[in-house]
């Protein structure tokens, strides 16, 4: 794994990657298929399918998904149906076109500034573009173990969120929780609407480094068709949830020329997500060993978790005495009591192409055990491999260097 400056600019790098690595045969510091137990490797065969457009087909069920093709464009900002800025509410925003209503896509423009507390964005209304212009910073301190009373407190000070509000029921279910702690509640950036667009974002849970478990999640999207550009996101546990409401349905996702910054499965969920030039970075500020980057969480009976193309994968220079970071590892959600089911478990699925990740990752073992389980990883080097057995891990390089 090559180790590259740490002020190199993922624009730079990525641009190498993409006129270098698909064409060019691959060189020494590039691993090499099937590769090992530990570091399994696709051949040029196997990553043929695994493909933006594979990734993106189809919706629906996973019983019986269906043909759904979405190709999604660049981020087109329209006519804003609301400016917001600084002493402005973004929520109020959102609440504003969501009333609004109809099949027509809205937007709303965020002016240069910092926006404190969260925004919750439901279902129900018209699809939405959310976009900033120059420095927009949405930010709130937001602990995943603390209690729903404690949670309330800090999200609602100021009755943003009340009765007959569009996002109030988001609110509820979290305020009311029977649980000791939120969870994952915890998200600055929370999105129930399907065909959602953010652009132009700087999305920050600036929690303090807490020694042991504390999700912190700094954007959760949980339905269909989100298209994410040109976004910062940073926390340290859990920055980004890329999540489905309904268990059984795809909800798909598309990352591009973004930041996602964290320690510990801080890219996690069920979704089908594409991340195209993408800079995913580990810090070590609250811990100084093992980080994670990806934790997916894919049905069983689907071959698409998480696709990683052309992007960069860094560590911060508390990694560079020792080489121990993750590159990621299957979340096994919800298998905690069970252990993992063979085909009945998520077994969660992620192919890492055509991208760079530098010398703070581990080079021979770089795929922890399970988060949930503690399942050892166990990549598939077999003769004619079967790249969905769920007695394996589903988590693969192809052209990384």
């Amino acid at each position: 794994m090559a180790h590259f400056a740490r002020r190199a600019g993922i624009g730079a790098i990525v641009t190498a990657l993409v006129l270098a690595l698909p064409a060019a045969p691959a060189h020494a510091g590039t691993p090499q298929a099937p590769g090992t137990a530990s570091r399994p490797v696709l051949s040029v065969a196997e990553a043929a399918r695994f493909t933006p457009a594979t990734y993106l087909e189809r919706s629906g069920p996973y019983a019986a998904p269906v043909a759904d093709p979405w190709r999604p464009g660049p981020v087109r900002p329209g006519r804003p149906d609301v400016v917001v800025r600084p002493g402005d509410s973004v929520q109020e925003a959102v609440d504003t076109v969501h009333r609004l209503g109809g099949d027509r896509r809205r937007y709303i423009l965020v002016t240069p500034g910092t926006y404190p507390g969260t925004v919750f964005i439901p279902a129900g209304g018209p699809p939405l573009t959310l976009h900033g212009v120059g420095d927009v910073r949405i930010e709130h301190s937001l602990d995943g173990a603390a209690s729903p009373a404690d949670w309330a407190a800090a999200v609602n000070p100021d009755g943003r969120y009340a009765e007959g509000d569009p996002a109030w029921a988001m609110y509820r279910s979290c305020a009311t929780r029977t649980q000791a702690t939120v969870g994952l509640c915890a998200s600055v950036v929370w999105s129930e609407s399907p065909g959602l667009e953010l652009a132009g974002l700087t999305i920050v849970n600036t929690l303090p480094d807490l020694a042991g478990t504390h999700q912190a999640v700094a954007l959760r999207t949980d339905a269909d068709r989100t298209l994410v550009e040109r976004v910062r996101l940073v926390s340290r546990q859990d920055t980004f949830h890329t999540n489905a409401a309904d268990a059984t349905r795809i909800a798909r996702v598309v990352v591009r020329d973004s930041y996602v910054e964290g320690d510990t499965d801080f890219v996690f969920g069920r979704a089908t997500a594409v991340f195209e030039r993408v800079h995913f970075h580990v810090v070590s500020t609250r811990k100084p060993t093992d980080g994670v980057v990806f934790s997916p969480s894919t049905n069983p009976a689907h071959p698409f978790g998480f696709l990683v193309r052309h992007s960069l994968l860094t560590t911060d220079a508390g990694y560079d005495g020792a080489p121990t970071a993750n590159l990621g590892r299957a979340w096994d959600q919800s298998a905690g009591s069970t252990g993992y089911l063979p085909g009945v478990s998520p077994n969660g699925q992620l192919v890492i192409r055509e991208s760079a990740i530098d010398g703070g990752f581990d080079p021979v073992a770089p795929w922890a055990p399970a988060a949930t389980t503690g399942r050892p990883f166990a990549g598939n080097v077999t003769d004619g491999r079967d790249l969905d057995d769920p007695a394996f891990n589903r988590l693969w390089e192809y052209r990384t260097v």
